[in-house]
């Protein structure tokens, strides 16, 4: 088993040929998984056009561009809105450390490497800056703006799917219209998802909140620091048992609540097992660690042998090529 993913930082502040040239490499793979379902099971365009308008009417404007970039197609335009998508399910790991010591949300993403775009784009398509990790060519798996905010998502661990947004897009719209924690909760409370996710959100006052999403009940949104693969119980058990979604919870919890857990300290521990995965072949290996630092306006991104550090000031546009095996290495 050998799986090769390049990442590449993308620096573009408005939406344009960089973008495009995005969307033109990707696109083949994702009409795929689109329409995995089939296309009658997915809604159509006013349906989309009006969900989005409804529930975050101020991402319009980009959602409109982005389609006119990608040529102005339906079904680009149906896939772009993250309307009801097709189910998908990450592993993942993540945690804030926030005292008179620390400000920093570390995160693992396990996922089957060759599903992941691996861009990093830096883009200002609204008012504010955003340094994010990509999905679904402009969704957010975890990010930050130049308010500080960072967000991070993990699978809720549940079956459930029902009539609302795939995560990658209201992390999106939080990043590019909120500043600050309680303004992130309030919009996860407020916007409909379409699978169980935990969002982890922290800003560059220190504050923080896990936000237990779902389609089939209230938001619970909670000052806990730390998030893996489950809700308030255990409710899909094989799926916690491959993930072993309570270990690294109480890994994590062990390590923020203990006073003498320094940043350096729990970023490490993200770099070995429980919390660091191998398991490449069922798709729950990590793909990347992500760290973000509110105060500072900082990312960073490592794997075993390589590492990025980025900033609002200093985002140099790089590839860098890493094969998956047992673990993560290098390649150029």
């Amino acid at each position: 088993m050998n799986k090769q993913l390049e990442f590449r930082t993308v620096h573009e502040l408005d939406a344009g040929e960089k973008w495009r040239a995005l969307f033109d490499l990707h696109w083949p793979a994702y009409e795929r998984w689109y329409l995995s379902e089939t296309e009658r099971e997915r809604p159509g365009y006013l349906a989309c056009y009006n969900a989005l308008s409804k529930h975050m009417p101020e991402l319009v404007p980009t959602y409109e561009r982005l389609c006119e970039l990608a040529g102005g197609g339906d079904l680009a335009a149906r896939m772009l809105s993250l309307y009801r998508p097709p189910a998908y399910i990450t592993g993942c790991s993540q945690a804030v450390l926030a005292n008179g010591h620390a400000n920093v949300l570390v995160r693992n993403y396990d996922y089957p490497p060759e599903l992941c775009e691996g861009t990093i784009f830096y883009s200002r398509w609204n008012e504010r800056r955003v340094i994010a990790m990509s999905d679904c060519l402009w969704g957010v798996l975890d990010g930050i703006n130049d308010s500080g905010l960072s967000v991070s998502l993990a699978f809720g661990g549940r079956k459930v799917v029902g009539d609302g947004f795939g995560a990658p897009i209201i992390l999106r719209y939080i990043l590019e219209f909120c500043e600050s924690t309680p303004e992130a909760a309030k919009v996860l409370a407020r916007v409909p998802t379409h699978m169980a996710y935990n969002i982890t959100v922290a800003d560059a006052q220190g504050r923080y909140i896990t936000a237990m999403i779902a389609p089939d009940k209230p938001t619970s949104v909670k000052r806990v620091a730390v998030a893996t693969n489950h809700q308030k119980k255990i409710e899909w058990y094989a799926h916690a048992l491959a993930s072993e979604t309570l270990i690294r919870e109480r890994q994590l919890s062990i390590l923020v609540d203990d006073d003498a857990t320094t940043e350096e300290r729990l970023i490490s521990a993200f770099f070995s097992p429980p919390l660091y995965r191998g398991d490449y072949r069922r798709g729950l290996g990590t793909v990347y660690t992500a760290v973000y630092r509110p105060a500072q306006g900082e990312a960073e991104f490592h794997w075993p042998q390589a590492s990025l550090g980025l900033s609002f000031d200093c985002f140099p546009e790089t590839t860098v090529n890493i094969h998956y095996t047992s673990r993560a290495t290098q390649a150029s």
